[in-house]
């Protein structure tokens, strides 16, 4: 899907299927009353009331559980982050001397290693990453996993750019990229890009797509020069 690039469906299909009670023994704890719905089980019985609330408290139970935390957002024409990272080797990167040695910096947000969605953000700045290159574009992709995670992911993939293992959340606080909070997931980054110039935010991007992250960096990368 466009923007969001399908989170938190990402981690569903990650997930895999789960097990579900077999027929029979669902059907024995919870026989089938006239109209298809499901009997509660003998002895116990729901007030009118409550059984009319039940659903919007399960919504609200399930919203309430999936958390969202940020700092300040970044915006086009602030100062970028002067942060320090520690990359898929274990190596600290210093981001201020990434974007003095390059033209433009992307450094780019995805919620978790090795998902669908993320996959297809990473594979897109990979295929177009020889373009990429020629406009001066180096590319730093960052989440919350740790960073044999990323190794994987990257050696996997054949990723030519480094990724940032972030579970502290230094570079994505720093950056003021949303955190969410799932049950059974914990705690991943919201789908984000910048495009830095000269130490500074000239692209911002808070719904990063996934197959289209590389047309959309020399877009606008075009449109500057245009």
């Amino acid at each position: 899907m466009p923007g969001s690039g399908g989170f938190p469906r990402d981690f569903l299909v990650a997930l895999g299927p789960q097990k579900v009670p077999e027929k029979e023994a669902f059907d024995r704890r919870f026989p089938n009353s006239r109209g298809g719905l499901q009997n509660p089980p003998p002895g116990i019985s729901l007030p009118t009331p409550m059984k009319t609330k039940l659903l919007p408290l399960l919504l609200l139970s399930t919203t309430l559980a999936m958390s969202n935390t940020a700092k300040a957002e970044l915006k086009v024409g602030d100062k970028a982050p002067e942060v320090t990272g520690v990359t898929e080797t274990g190596q600290k990167l210093n981001f201020a001397d990434v974007y003095s040695k390059q033209s433009y910096t992307l450094v780019y947000f995805f919620p978790k290693a090795d998902t669908p969605g993320c996959t297809a953000q990473g594979c897109s700045l990979r295929d177009a990453y020889e373009n990429l290159t020629k406009q001066g574009v180096a590319v730093i992709g960052v989440s919350l996993d740790q960073a044999d995670a990323q190794k994987a992911f990257k050696e996997k993939y054949h990723f030519p750019f480094t990724l940032i293992a972030d579970p502290d959340r230094t570079v994505v606080d720093a950056f003021g990229v949303s955190v969410k909070t799932m049950p059974l997931v914990g705690q991943f980054a919201q789908r984000e890009a910048f495009l830095i110039k000269d130490g500074k935010v000239v692209w911002a991007d808070y719904k990063a797509h996934t197959k289209e992250q590389a047309d959309d960096v020399l877009k606008v990368i075009a449109d500057q020069k245009g």
